[in-house]
């Protein structure tokens, strides 16, 4: 099974397998985040154009947090359910949660149920999950917290001024108390 990368107009990244093209959106605006659960959905098309629903599709998705190894098992293996976005109707789709950021594969292989006509394939995409919105407010909460620390235990100039001076005043005093003897 040879997988070749095509990149369509859009941002997503086109997976080749066999005679089989599988294109990955995640919802929210294919950008899943740490914590939340995403919808997950492949728009599945065989040569020719002929779109593949779930129903013709023995298919099984698995969820690696990447760098994995070859013998590793899955992260996840979520439960694929027909789902209908733009021309798709009955597409294979998942609920998937992330559960830290950083960079997962997600491998959907599958096979034709009887009827169908395509070649078993295996398609694999890459998914760079972002931290959670609760954790970037945290972060920036934390931030200007540590910001304003900083600033209330640092003295104010006059204070830090009149210090000065008043070491300098004594300074000058002990000098002259002593050329004064």
């Amino acid at each position: 099974m040879s997988v070749n990368e095509l990149h369509a107009a859009s941002a997503h990244t086109v997976k080749i397998a066999a005679d089989v093209g599988g294109t990955l959106h995640i919802e929210p605006n294919d950008n899943p985040q740490a914590g939340s659960p995403a919808q997950a959905w492949f728009a599945l098309t065989r040569k020719g154009g002929k779109a593949i629903a779930l129903k013709e599709c023995n298919c099984q998705l698995a969820v690696y947090a990447e760098p994995h190894t070859a013998k590793e098992p899955p992260l996840l293996e979520p439960p694929l359910k027909p789902v209908s976005a733009e021309r798709y109707q009955a597409t294979p789709g998942a609920e998937i949660t992330f559960p830290k950021p950083g960079v997962y594969l997600l491998r959907l292989s599958g096979k034709p149920t009887a009827g169908a006509s395509f070649k078993p394939f295996e398609l694999k995409f890459d998914v760079t999950v972002a931290s959670s919105s609760a954790n970037v407010s945290q972060s920036i909460k934390n931030v200007n917290n540590d910001l304003v620390e900083a600033q209330s235990q640092s003295l104010p100039l006059w204070a830090i001024a009149a210090a000065i001076f008043a070491t300098l005043g004594i300074v000058l005093a002990v000098v002259q108390k002593r050329r004064g003897r």
